[in-house]
């Protein structure tokens, strides 16, 4: 189970919030518009609806993802796939206990990002490339009132 509700989730991962600038909303619309690491990302917005102010905001970034393997690659690397996904090479900073399969990763950002399987034996300060599913989830930890 990735999370128990978006409470939770927030709560377990606030520390890896990346940093970054929100968007305002468009009316009707469950995305999140997020500036961080030089990407533009559309995030659907968990914490919502409305409860995300424009401006300078920590947000969790979490993908579920679709490809993993350990790199050779010493850069940190992100690109956004389609709409709403992300493919790149970045450096583990946690693997967090309990819960789903899940690693902290720094790819230009701080990204949570969960696995369905078991993951392979990697951690803090290996190297990996990764790709997620659609749709990424956004977690508000604060914004600007």
């Amino acid at each position: 189970m990735i999370e128990i509700s978006p409470a939770e989730f927030t709560e377990r991962h606030r520390q890896y919030a990346a940093e970054g600038l929100l968007y305002p909303q468009p009316e009707g619309s469950p995305l999140l518009e997020f500036a961080a690491g030089g990407r533009v990302l559309y995030l659907l917005d968990r914490c919502g609806p409305y409860t995300s102010r424009p401006g300078a905001a920590r947000v969790i970034v979490n993908g579920v993802l679709s490809r993993l393997e350990a790199s050779e690659e010493r850069q940190e690397r992100l690109a956004v796939v389609g709409v709403s996904g992300l493919e790149g090479t970045g450096q583990i900073l946690e693997r967090p206990r309990g819960g789903a399969p899940t690693l902290v990763v720094r790819a230009r950002l701080t990204l949570v990002l969960n696995s369905h399987t078991p993951l392979p034996d990697l951690y803090p300060g290996d190297w990996i490339a990764f790709t997620t599913e659609p749709l990424l989830h956004g977690f508000t930890v604060s914004s600007s009132s």
